[in-house]
């Protein structure tokens, strides 16, 4: 009887160090596969928002976007914007507008987002040559809603400095028609061959300050409330909190054997 007991001593000493090796190995695969939250806000009184996720595995970049508020069959230009060299940039607002016509353009609002670091195309290059790429852009769907997914090589000084950069989604509806036209806006001033609705940004969001975690299976959802933006915080980590929970019903298992087995002990030895 004596080595029964024993032994569940010993496993009740080692389940914490059990749950404490699980939680630390949760913590190093965080830090060392970053990954990063934007809540994309509308510009332009665009009504598009949504959620992002960047994701770092060593200099693979995976770019996660669900947004809606879109011009509906329309390609949107998306990139993402911002500095590797340490400077302070950020999203624009209405304020920026500054030759007052109503319509924040791509020319006044570089000014704080930053010019383009890495164009996200659905396919081909990346370069900020690609910017007005629109045949490789992602393309809303019938109710606007846009979602993509793209692993691509980044440089070292982008796995550095990810926390200065953040993502502009393109394109605006000014005259409700469900397509990119100059009677809307204009010409643009990047190209005069596209409608300013083409080139103005309709969303931004930076990127959030601190690793939220592990990408969750199943990626990102766009959330429905006002300024929602659809990750869980008990997503994120999801796996390492299966384990953590497994590991403690363990635990309390064992407790709940080994309190079962002094009582009967107990007893046992007062019957004698």
């Amino acid at each position: 009887m004596m080595s029964k007991r024993t032994g569940r001593l010993a496993v009740l000493a080692a389940l914490p160090a059990a749950l404490l090796t699980t939680c630390a190995a949760s913590t190093a695969f965080a830090a060392e596969n970053p990954a990063f939250q934007i809540d994309l806000e509308q510009l332009n009184d665009s009504g598009s928002r949504g959620t992002a996720m960047l994701s770092l595995r060593g200099r693979e970049l995976t770019v996660w976007i669900k947004s809606e508020g879109m011009v509906p069959g329309q390609p949107s230009a998306q990139h993402l914007h911002g500095s590797t060299d340490g400077h302070d940039f950020h999203c624009p607002d209405a304020s920026d507008d500054a030759d007052g016509d109503g319509i924040l353009n791509n020319t006044e609002a570089t000014k704080d987002y930053g010019d383009i670091n890495i164009s996200l195309t659905t396919e081909g290059d990346t370069d900020a040559g690609s910017g007005l790429a629109v045949d490789r852009m992602p393309v809303a769907d019938k109710e606007g809603k846009i979602t993509y997914k793209r692993t691509i090589a980044v440089s070292q000084d982008v796995v550095d400095n990810i926390k200065d950069l953040h993502i502009v989604q393109h394109g605006i509806d000014r005259n409700d028609n469900d397509k990119y036209d100059v009677e809307g806006a204009g010409k643009s001033e990047l190209d005069p061959k596209l409608p300013q609705e083409a080139t103005a940004p309709a969303n931004c969001g930076v990127v959030k300050g601190a690793a939220v975690g592990s990408i969750p299976v199943g990626g990102i959802e766009t959330g429905s409330g006002p300024g929602a933006a659809g990750l869980s915080p008990g997503s994120v980590t999801g796996g390492a909190v299966v384990a953590t929970v497994t590991a403690a019903g363990a635990l309390v298992f064992v407790r709940r054997r080994a309190a079962s087995g002094s009582a009967a002990t107990a007893k046992t030895e007062g019957a004698a």
